[in-house]
């Protein structure tokens, strides 16, 4: 006769599996800081996905561009009314609108986020682990990634119209982190008011109201030096200013302050997240 088959090892009695049994572990849960950059990706890479399916929206903002260089540009270069420092308008005038598209495409970001509410979308989105800042950063960054896609379209105008850019790689890189930067805390100050007006047509009139205010309260049409008193203090809390002066820098080698102007771009970035972050809940409701 055979003999009768052995019993199954028995595990000890403090519960611990003997050597040869094969115990499956589920893998330790990353922290909730690991897995916050993660989640931003994820939700940038959802938002530059839209773009795969409607690219119109670049196109057709690529015209206002063109047209300030082409015909503001060219035609203060001929005037020669405005003090540049030695350099040609035009050259001058080229680091302003590459900042000027990217906040024209961050600033009504906040619609966008309405469009969602409406649908149905961000309460979905808000009953996930994922928290509200990385959220709203993946969104900001998102929109800072697009307005880079600008910037690239205003540089190549530019440089078909003869503006003497600097192609150094690292300058371009420096100018690519101020875009983003500059176009992050635009988006998110567009939530920001998507949060307090919860309305598409209140948004909208928002956003007319402020981006001309911001674009001629900064220097990016003209230096510091021939505002009156009261618009260059406007202009020093503009973060537009900042991200012109920057560009400037590395675009043109003139004179900057770098540490500075990336300095306050980061500030405010994350000033611009934490108060959209802060009103998400509200514009969901």
């Amino acid at each position: 006769m055979s003999e009768a088959p052995a019993a199954p090892p028995a595990a000890s009695a403090d519960g611990a599996p003997n050597a040869g049994a094969l115990l499956l572990r589920p893998p330790e849960p990353r922290a909730g800081w690991r897995l916050l950059p993660a989640r931003v990706v994820a939700m940038c890479a959802v938002e530059l996905q839209k773009l795969r399916h409607d690219r119109t929206e670049l196109y057709t903002r690529a015209v206002q561009p063109a047209l300030w260089l082409l015909i503001f540009g060219q035609t203060f270069t001929r005037i020669r009314a405005i003090p540049t420092g030695g350099i040609p308008y035009i050259d001058y005038l080229a680091p302003g609108i590459i900042a000027q598209s990217a906040m024209f495409i961050a600033i009504f970001y906040g619609i966008q986020i309405i469009w969602e509410r409406d649908a149905g979308i961000l309460n979905k989105l808000l009953v996930t682990p994922t928290p509200r800042s990385a959220l709203i950063t993946g969104k900001a960054f998102a929109a800072g990634v697009k307005a880079l896609i600008q910037a690239v379209v205003v540089v190549v105008i530019a440089a078909l119209l003869g503006v003497a850019l600097s192609w150094n790689p690292l300058k371009l890189l420096g100018v690519a982190l101020a875009v983003v930067l500059a176009s992050a805390f635009f988006s998110c100050l567009s939530m920001t008011i998507a949060g307090i007006v919860l309305s598409r047509d209140r948004l909208m009139g928002f956003g007319q109201a402020i981006t001309m205010p911001l674009f001629f309260g900064s220097n990016a049409l003209y230096p510091l030096s021939v505002m009156p008193g009261w618009l260059q203090a406007v202009s020093k809390v503009n973060p537009l200013s900042y991200e012109v002066d920057a560009l400037r820098g590395l675009l043109l080698g003139t004179p900057a302050h770098p540490g500075l102007d990336f300095g306050v771009l980061a500030v405010a970035a994350a000033l611009g997240i934490a108060a959209a972050s802060s009103l998400l809940g509200r514009l969901a409701r």
